[in-house]
């Protein structure tokens, strides 16, 4: 086998993104180790039957371990079948037991079983780090649940909220993904051990007069393997199972960017409130040495809307596969599947960093917040004038001519004036004195049950 340097092409998820856990579950060596489990297993179930005998398994399992993956390369250059190719390199190692190995078995009885035992491994992986993220989560929703903040719609001041509340948004987002994730774990299944086009008939010819039937052998060896066989399949399992897994890393992976969207725009200095963690020697710019950049934040979009084009193919491969089974869905899926699980391994990995180190500068969310806050409370002012006999529309227009003389001088640099102006305006005056005024304007009462909801959602999450 060739060996890979810097020299040559090597994708990123080769080395720079993704866990070295994930990398092993899709690595050749591993997949390679999953076929000879999936073989023995065949072995040992046919054993049961008569067909194995004692001598012929023990050597195949002797020689379970013992894998020379440059030698299968070698072999496949000649046979251009990947699972004859690993046959013939075992049966070498194994001279006593090799004639049976595979034996009443199809290509993807070993090819589609591996590859859901490591898709249930990769899940399993991305599960643990989601649910560790939504406790990091908690806790910042827990520890600001009732820290007041300015809303934003339409990316422009709007009425106040919790900065506890909006990571809630967040981590209710996440929660959704990780309940998806449940639903994927319990739906997708292995092919089992049903021959070449799904019917079993090799292996039912096989035990003919046997102790044991086919769907015997069937339950035997997926419960070695730990994973539960579909009931119908052709060729292969059903490659929709491919496309729920893919959607669910989607759910997971669009809940983080769009958690890393809002920072890097709340990191931005015009709003300045949250920011990304930045290390002592970290570098933001070679041309600008002042910078700050959140370049894990755009990392984790950039690397999101690729996991999000991938369940695409997998739709594709689902609806391509015509009749029991063709090959439009075989090279591809040695990609997507790989690609997506270290993917969005690495945008788990970096939202852990950055929510684990989440900064808030409270002075300046509250600085925002009293700049713009006094606007939010226009609409409690003209209904408690109208309720003391004010009309309704002439209020509304006072509330508006007051609000832009405000807005303009906010624009222009200066403190917000909107509390001198109401208290100083003649026809509210009519109405509203400077203590009713003062306390319609406590940004405390205009975040209505925002600190509740956050903690509603703690408690679910502690729970999980």
């Amino acid at each position: 086998m060739k060996n890979f340097d810097f020299s040559t092409y090597l994708s990123p998820l080769t080395w720079r993104y993704g866990s070295d856990e994930m990398r092993k579950i899709f690595s050749e060596k591993h997949k390679y180790e999953l076929w000879r489990k999936i073989w023995i297993a065949l072995a040992v179930a046919q054993h049961e039957a008569g067909l194995v005998s004692k001598e012929e398994l023990e050597d195949l399992k002797k020689n379970e371990k013992n894998i020379n993956i440059e030698k299968i390369f070698e072999l496949e250059k000649d046979t251009k079948h990947d699972v004859v190719a690993a046959i013939k390199e075992f049966a070498e190692k194994a001279k006593v037991g090799g004639g049976k190995i595979h034996l009443g078995a199809t290509s993807m009885d070993i090819v589609d079983n591996a590859d859901m035992v490591r898709i249930q491994e990769a899940l399993e992986i991305v599960e643990k780090k989601v649910v560790l993220i939504l406790q990091l989560l908690a806790n910042k929703i827990d520890e600001y649940s009732d820290f007041p903040c300015l809303g934003y719609t339409h990316l422009q001041p709007a009425e106040p909220t919790t900065v506890g509340y909006r990571l809630s948004f967040y981590a209710q987002d996440l929660l959704t993904a990780y309940e998806f994730i449940q639903f994927a774990k319990k739906t997708i299944k292995g092919k089992g051990m049903k021959g070449a086009v799904g019917t079993a008939e090799s292996y039912k010819e096989l035990l003919k007069d046997k102790s044991i039937s086919a769907d015997q052998l069937e339950s035997k060896v997926m419960k070695s393997l730990g994973i539960d066989a579909a009931l119908i399949s052709g060729q292969v399992y059903p490659r929709l199972f491919d496309f729920i897994v893919l959607n669910s890393l989607v759910m997971v992976t669009s809940a983080l960017a769009k958690f890393a969207g809002d920072l890097r725009i709340l990191q931005s200095p015009l709003y300045g409130e949250w920011s990304e963690p930045f290390g002592k020697n970290q570098v933001g710019s070679s041309a600008m040495p002042f910078k700050k950049n959140p370049i894990s934040s755009e990392n984790i979009c950039s690397l999101a809307r690729l996991v999000a084009a991938l369940p695409q193919t997998a739709s594709e491969n689902a609806s391509l596969s015509y009749l029991e089974r063709t090959l439009d869905d075989s090279a591809n899926k040695r990609i997507v599947i790989a690609e997506a699980f270290l993917t969005t391994d690495q945008i788990l990995m970096t939202a852990e960093k950055i929510i684990g180190g989440l900064v808030i500068n409270k002075e300046r969310v509250s600085f925002n917040l009293r700049q713009y806050a006094s606007f939010a409370a226009s609409e409690s002012i003209i209904l408690e004038a109208v309720k003391n006999g004010a009309d309704r529309q002439e209020m509304h227009e006072v509330l508006r001519i007051n609000s832009m003389i405000a807005w303009t001088d906010i624009q222009n640099g200066k403190k917000n004036p909107m509390m001198e102006l109401l208290i100083n305006d003649k026809l509210i005056k009519k109405y509203l004195n400077k203590e009713q005024l003062e306390k319609l304007m406590e940004v405390e009462n205009h975040i209505g049950d925002a600190p509740e909801r956050a903690k509603k959602l703690v408690k679910i999450i502690n729970n999980l």
